[in-house]
């Protein structure tokens, strides 16, 4: 195959501000376009401003760059950390061609770039960029191979007649988990939901271009098809199974792995048994993620990242108001005052895939785990790996909860601190792949 192309989603809003660095042509357009420009709909149709001209154009259009690598565009006010608890606006500066799609209300900014160049900028965003370089080469194959696998599948899920759900509702149950397949008029997002994107804004490091450039056309291949490779920061000590997070499918090189050198002492790591899970996620067993390391922690994580010191093993309180307020709101129910969270089904990791949210006025199963997460935090909760304790209780209401977790993510495929730690011990790029994806080889594809 040759090197393609990827169409990445950058920011949605409606009205943009954006300004070219050079000259660009729009499509269908004589004119040359250089300078501040603002967008957005009037009559449903895209109104594209300066300071002296107004231009018009119909569902899209792209603009293409006169030389690719010296043009460049900025857009303004891109949010990143979309639902987090570090969420902000930048100013992102972009490489390729602008594309700017109207959608409902709303018009969204796309950049079209080389697969390689926009590793380049995944590598240097999601982490920084000044990492190991063994831990840049391991994260510069997975990110490759889960980019080829999503533009793989979105053609098939088109292709196919039968519309793709991610949502499982009956009177008793919510199931939802959160993937990319609603992404039709673009291979991926910018930001975590599908990984870290920010242009050439982040691009200043040599390792990352090192790393990229080293691995050039290399991804993670299972069974003579390309690996659906998945990342979190903290698997917490085990790594969760794929069908357990999204969609109800088993990749074989997506399960279970222990986080170590070996099996820790003392612990059975059965962890779907609520007594294993709970004595798991309430202790602080050895593993590769395990570690206070600033020098490496500040290699993975970014500057609003690295406000979060207790990833592996943290504690969340919440009152009663706090907690019923945030479960109502964020799960759409009403469920009333919360009398318990009781724990339905748990995954290898110890993540909770199902829980049962008890109120006094209604009762329901929630999951999977980024559903469960998102109900019980303003933003995303550390994780679904967690045990629940409650005090205070009046009238059979507890008045605290206290949350007592493991990891950071869902905990499918490489664990980012952990892949650090294990290049800073001397693993090689190859070692650290294959100890995350079992049974996966690498390959050279372009």
């Amino acid at each position: 195959m040759n090197e393609p192309n990827v169409t990445v989603a950058i920011l949605t809003a409606p009205e943009i501000k954006f300004e070219f660095y050079g000259s660009y042509k729009a499509e269908g357009s004589d004119n040359v376009f250089n300078g501040k420009y603002s967008v957005r709909l009037n009559s449903d149709k895209l109104e594209i401003k300066n300071e002296s001209e107004t231009f018009t154009f119909d569902k899209s259009v792209l603009f293409v760059p006169h030389e690719y690598e010296s043009d460049s565009f900025l857009l303004r006010d891109v949010v990143i950390g979309i639902q987090f608890h570090w969420e902000q606006k930048e100013n992102q500066r972009f490489n390729g061609s602008l594309k700017l799609i109207k959608e409902k209300e709303n018009i969204i900014a796309v950049n079209s770039i080389s697969s390689e160049d926009y590793l380049i900028s995944v590598i240097s965003s999601e982490m920084s960029a000044t990492s190991s370089k063994e831990f840049l080469k391991a994260h510069s194959i997975i990110s490759r191979s889960w980019l080829f696998a999503q533009i793989h599948k979105s053609k098939k899920l088109q292709e196919s007649e039968n519309n793709y759900k991610s949502i499982s509702e009956t009177d008793d149950e919510y199931i939802r988990w959160y993937d990319r397949e609603d992404h039709t008029l673009f291979d991926v997002c910018a930001d975590d939901h599908c990984q870290r994107y920010q242009g050439i804004t982040k691009q200043h490091a040599h390792n990352a271009h090192t790393a990229v450039k080293e691995t050039r056309g290399l991804i993670l291949e299972y069974n003579n098809e390309i690996c659906d490779a998945r990342f979190s920061k903290s698997c917490g000590g085990i790594s969760e199974s794929f069908t357990n997070v999204w969609e109800p499918v088993e990749h074989p090189y997506l399960t279970r792995v222990v986080d170590y050198k070996f099996q820790p002492d003392n612990f059975d790591l059965d962890l779907s048994i609520e007594k294993n899970a709970e004595s798991w996620i309430t202790n602080s067993p050895p593993a590769f993620c395990n570690t206070q390391d600033e020098r490496i922690l500040s290699q993975v994580l970014n500057d609003y990242d690295l406000e979060t010191k207790d990833f592996f093993r943290w504690k969340v309180e919440y009152t009663q108001e706090e907690i019923s307020e945030l479960i109502n709101e964020k799960s759409g129910f009403n469920f009333g005052e919360i009398k318990d969270i009781i724990p339905i089904l748990r995954g290898d990791s110890g993540r909770l895939i199902k829980a049962k949210i008890v109120g006094t006025k209604m009762t329901k199963i929630i999951g999977k785990e980024l559903e469960i997460r998102r109900i019980l935090s303003k933003s995303h909760l550390y994780s679904s790996a967690f045990v629940v304790e409650k005090s205070d209780t009046k009238n059979e209401v507890p008045q605290k909860f206290i949350l007592r977790g493991a990891g950071w993510g869902h905990g499918v495929g490489l664990c980012q601190i952990g892949a650090a730690v294990m290049s800073d011990m001397g693993y090689n790029f190859d070692e650290i792949l294959l100890h995350y994806f079992s049974g996966a080889k690498i390959k050279k594809v372009y």
